[in-house]
């Protein structure tokens, strides 16, 4: 059995060294629009889970997708297949939401404690132990961070060590949405430089020449001039 004592203690540690290998910028834009955060809002009031927590829920689950649920990416409006089987049909997404944070395994609502430790570790119980037992980093936490290389189950109970998860981790996401929207904060979660923006380029700059002047040099007014003459003349 997994001690989640020390598996929190890794997160938080794992979180504290974590840097960004993919650029989170647009899937974290997305989850924190005004839009959908009042509907993560929303839950949050009913179930006391973050509403970062939803969002990067829904994020790793369907890829946002109002139509599916929270608890394991079915249609809410009928009757999962999937684990949790058996959920539904419900009225709305957040109705499907409720329910899967009350009811259904491991019982999110239930957790008074929301330090970034005991987060990081309740959204990989969410997605089950199975990487903690193997004492690998989880890339349903990790992937995109540096923290997380490969190994993914490929189906229940399936391991296959080289696959490398494509989607963007729940840490990841998590650090580039507080470094977008400062009002998301967890106990213990201070935040480095994390990468949010297009990646800087690595292309050496194209040194100043006649055909490329300096931005506000004397080579630059000149060609402004004869551009405008020859613009005249077409």
């Amino acid at each position: 059995m997994t001690d989640l004592n020390a598996l929190t203690a890794a997160n938080a540690k794992r979180w504290a060294n974590a840097k960004p290998t993919r650029n989170f910028a647009s899937v974290a834009r997305h989850l924190i629009a005004s839009n959908a955060k009042a509907r993560y809002q929303a839950v949050s009031a009913k179930t006391g889970v973050p509403w970062a927590v939803i969002a990067v829920i829904h994020q790793r689950e369907c890829s946002q997708d109002w139509s599916r649920s929270l608890a394991q990416g079915d249609p809410w409006n009928r009757v999962s297949v999937r684990v949790p089987a058996g959920r539904g049909p419900f009225r709305s997404w957040e109705e499907a939401a409720i329910d899967a944070l009350v009811n259904c395994a491991p019982y999110a609502a239930r957790n008074k404690e929301w330090s970034i430790g005991r987060t990081l570790a309740k959204l990989e119980q969410y997605n089950g132990l199975g990487y903690a037992a193997r004492g690998r980093p989880s890339p349903y936490i990790w992937s995109g961070t540096d923290q997380y290389q490969s190994g993914k189950y490929v189906r229940d109970g399936v391991y296959d060590p080289n696959v490398v998860d494509s989607q963007p981790g729940c840490a990841g996401l998590l650090k580039a949405m507080m470094t977008l929207d400062p009002t998301i904060t967890f106990t213990g979660a201070t935040i480095t430089p994390f990468t949010v923006d297009r990646p800087i380029s690595t292309e050496k700059p194209v040194s100043p020449s006649i055909v490329n002047p300096s931005p506000g040099s004397i080579g630059a007014f000149i060609a402004n001039i004869f551009n405008a003459i020859f613009r005249r003349r077409a």
